[in-house]
């Protein structure tokens, strides 16, 4: 079974040139993405994500990774809105740490599906603030919603809440742990870029030399990232690591990293690798102990900075001195068009995790 995209070329041909999801920097059409299969997406990775918890990139394979990344691309490319999938569904937001992005693009996924949102901000305005456990809370949330979706800044929340949690749980970022959405948007940005990408026998003129500036080790969504990198094989020539660190890898990768065909190396200077680069993914906040810091501005990118001309730059938001405004105008900037597609990602992800891939028009 398969969902069918029911626009004609013309109307993809137009949307090529007139859509315009973020102010500035690359435009990335949806209907490109869904053009390479002529609108079919692979159903089977999507049902079998029913029910389950989301917590961690390992648990997606490349076939799983496409398949949310064309559902997206439907769901970005029509007005779901008038079916209300998530009709009755109610999704907790629990953020115990900071967030902007990730919590407004949840909350906008669920409630422009019809979902309702029952959000916790701040978590010193639950009962943690008075000593209450996690996984006394994970027992209250059973009765509250259908999907809990949790940002904390211990590694081991996610483990801790599912004692006594029995809904579906996505993780919204762990500590130093994982992120496992956004690097599932990081991708969808990425195949809407370049859609060959999405298949094995990738041509060799699309396959794409990555640069990963910052420490996976460290570094939520970048661990995420690379880890999802990793299973495109014969679309990822190479993967270059620029950190100040020698060994920036950390245990949760040193093993699918040496698993690997994808040839990898470490630098310490995006100079000597920078003119190479066709993708360039940049974090500059790394969690360190208990708290966060920014890295070296030896690996500040602007407008200035020798990268290859069509080569594009990711980033997961926020950023600092890292990433120079100056580069916002220009056609390296992935970045805006990245953050813009977060809202279809976590849709389509809703909508597999809570059965409702059918209240979909055109399945």
């Amino acid at each position: 079974m398969s969902f069918v995209n029911t626009l004609s070329k013309s109307q993809i041909s137009a949307a090529l040139t007139e859509r315009a999801t973020n102010s500035k920097g690359r435009q990335l059409p949806p209907e490109r993405l869904l053009a390479l299969t002529d609108g079919r997406i692979d159903r089977k990775p999507l049902e079998a994500m029913a029910g389950q918890s989301i917590l961690n990139p390992r648990q997606f394979d490349r076939r799983g990774v496409v398949a949310i990344a064309q559902l997206a691309a439907l769901l970005e490319s029509r007005n779901v809105e008038i079916d209300k999938p998530l009709d009755g569904k109610i999704a907790i937001t629990a953020f115990f740490e900071p967030s902007t992005r990730t919590r407004l693009s949840f909350e906008s996924a669920v409630q422009r599906l019809d979902g309702k949102v029952l959000s916790v901000p701040d978590g010193q305005v639950t009962g943690i603030a008075k000593g209450e456990s996690l996984a006394d809370i994970g027992e209250m949330f059973n009765t509250y919603g259908d999907v809990v979706i949790m940002r904390h800044p211990e590694t081991d929340s996610m483990d801790e809440i599912r004692k006594n949690l029995q809904r579906p749980l996505i993780n919204a970022g762990n500590g130093s742990g994982h992120h496992p959405t956004q690097a599932l948007i990081d991708w969808y940005a990425l195949l809407k870029w370049r859609p060959m990408l999405c298949r094995e026998d990738c041509p060799e003129d699309q396959q794409v030399h990555l640069g990963i500036i910052g420490t996976p080790g460290s570094m939520r969504a970048v661990k995420s990232f690379l880890r999802l990198a990793l299973l495109f094989t014969g679309a990822v020539k190479k993967i270059t690591l620029i950190s100040e660190l020698a060994d920036p890898v950390g245990l949760d990768l040193t093993e699918p990293i040496e698993e690997s065909v994808i040839p990898i190396n470490i630098v310490n200077d995006v100079r000597e690798v920078l003119d190479t680069l066709d993708v360039i993914y940049v974090n500059s906040i790394a969690f360190l102990g208990d708290s966060y810091r920014n890295l070296d501005n030896r690996y500040k990118l602007d407008a200035t900075s020798p990268m290859k001309r069509d080569a594009v730059i990711m980033h997961p938001l926020a950023r600092n001195d890292e990433l120079a405004e100056d580069l916002d105008e220009t056609d390296h900037n992935l970045y805006f068009a990245q953050a813009s597609g977060a809202v279809f990602v976590r849709q389509a992800l809703l909508a597999a995790v809570l059965r409702r891939l059918d209240k979909i028009s055109g399945t």
